[in-house]
């Protein structure tokens, strides 16, 4: 049996020999963006990559996911490395789709790359049959939570169950097979190649409708009741709510007004609201959701408007295992050199990384290779070897580590491991959130 190291050297020397093809791959899938749930190019392209190597194949999963698996000849756990399929809406990108206005901002096509790049490593290196368990390869869509009124038509068709794609693919039992997890995130602001936060925010969405009485502004204002005054009444008081919330709960509350009114000579009589209500726990996000509902509430009261309130399931408090991370860590070292990779601290930001985070073992690090602003115009990979190429190695460099041996590492991880939540405890929650109330005040 070849030693951990040599089983290392021969992935990487494998996906250096790919180096222009795992590149062409993300440049391929820059240049064309898609929306969640609408994903179709890249997950041909995907299911291409794979098929090429001959793995068996699953696609259409979660509308456009797509799920290969790599079998050793022992039996072990099951890692999956996942990449997401999606892109968001950037308009002004200068790669923005011109009739739809995607754009890969966030870096979601390097995620593929670097996915497609560690199969074909473990696959053509002969690594597997070295290691003991298996790897299974997953594409995964709409990490970004964009383009809701589509989706919620999808959810009332049936096409959907949530409006996510890690949620929608738990509740269609495509992570049942899996035992831990694992993705790579390009990022553009660290001072070292990669790092690996211990947390972050999860979140719920809401969606608000004010509803008052249209009236000449001018002539009879007081003959109307304005939807905008209730809910600028509404969001100062979410406001002033700031000091109830924990610090330990890192509560990120940022609403927008996405219909202020009809004409400036009218009283508003309709106006809408969307906001996140992010936390580092689910019992801080529930806690602030229901001072917000308070808010909302109390906006229309103070006027004498009414109030629909929906609220939408979004993502779950992200959390790294530390154990995972330690060796995914030691690769860094191995790949960049000494004190290159950091860890510690918590970002305010969500991703649905989080909700596989709270079914089994999981790590969400960062590897720099981008410039500007992310989900900004001005973003942009500027070094493809470390957006596309390094984490295809470090995938695949960490899968040898979990596999290894007997699988020792990755059995280690998952007998010390005690998920926050079961599967059923998980839907439970998600399918709880889902709620739309009317609240209509006393005139």
């Amino acid at each position: 049996m070849l030693s951990k190291s040599d089983l290392k050297q021969r992935v990487c020397h494998a996906i250096d020999s790919q180096r222009d093809d795992i590149i062409s791959i993300g440049d391929t899938i820059l240049r064309n963006p898609e929306t969640g749930f609408n994903e179709h190019k890249t997950t041909r392209l995907v299911l291409d990559e794979f098929q090429k190597l001959g793995l068996p194949s699953q696609s259409g999963l979660a509308v456009t996911g797509v799920k290969s698996r790599l079998t050793s000849p022992r039996k072990g756990p099951t890692v999956a490395i996942l990449g997401e399929l999606d892109s968001l809406v950037v308009s002004e990108h200068p790669l923005a789709d011109p009739i739809t206005g995607a754009a890969h901002a966030c870096g979601h096509n390097a995620q593929i790359a670097g996915l497609v790049g560690a199969a074909r490593a473990l696959k053509v290196s002969g690594v597997i049959d070295q290691l003991s368990g298996e790897v299974v390869f997953l594409a995964v869509p709409a990490e970004e939570f964009i383009e809701i009124e589509d989706r919620k038509a999808r959810r009332t068709s049936g096409e959907l169950e949530f409006l996510l794609g890690k949620s929608e693919l738990v509740a269609k039992n495509h992570f049942d097979d899996i035992d831990m997890a694992m993705m790579i995130h390009t990022i553009a602001d660290s001072k070292t190649r990669s790092i690996l936060v211990d947390s972050s925010n999860g979140a719920v969405i809401k969606r608000v409708k004010f509803k008052g009485r249209a009236a000449h502004a001018g002539a009879i204002p007081q003959l109307g009741i304005n939807a905008l005054n209730a809910a600028t009444i509404a969001l100062m008081s979410i406001g002033l709510q700031r000091e109830t919330f924990w610090e330990k709960d890192t509560i990120r509350i940022h609403p927008i007004i996405t219909k202020g009114g009809d004409a400036v000579s009218v009283v508003p009589s309709e106006v809408c609201v969307e906001t996140f209500i992010r936390g580092a726990s689910t019992a801080g996000i529930l806690d602030a959701n229901k001072k917000v509902n308070r808010c909302l509430r109390a906006g229309a009261m103070a006027v004498g408007a009414e109030v629909e309130i929906e609220t939408i399931p979004g993502y779950l408090p992200q959390i790294n295992n530390p154990d995972m991370g330690s060796l995914f860590g030691e690769n860094v070292d191995m790949l960049f050199g000494p004190g290159q990779f950091t860890t510690g601290g918590h970002r305010t930001s969500s991703t649905d990384m989080g909700d596989i985070a709270h079914l089994m073992p999981v790590i969400h690090p960062y590897v720099v290779g981008a410039k500007g602003l992310i989900h900004g115009e001005t973003w942009q990979i500027d070094d493809s070897e470390n957006a596309y190429v390094s984490p295809a190695k470090l995938l695949a460099m960490t899968v040898i580590d979990l596999l290894y041996d007997g699988a020792e590492q990755a059995r280690r991880i998952l007998n010390n491991y005690v998920a926050p939540m079961s599967k059923s405890d998980y839907l439970e929650y998600q399918r709880r959130l889902f709620s739309t109330e009317t609240y209509l005040a006393e005139s």
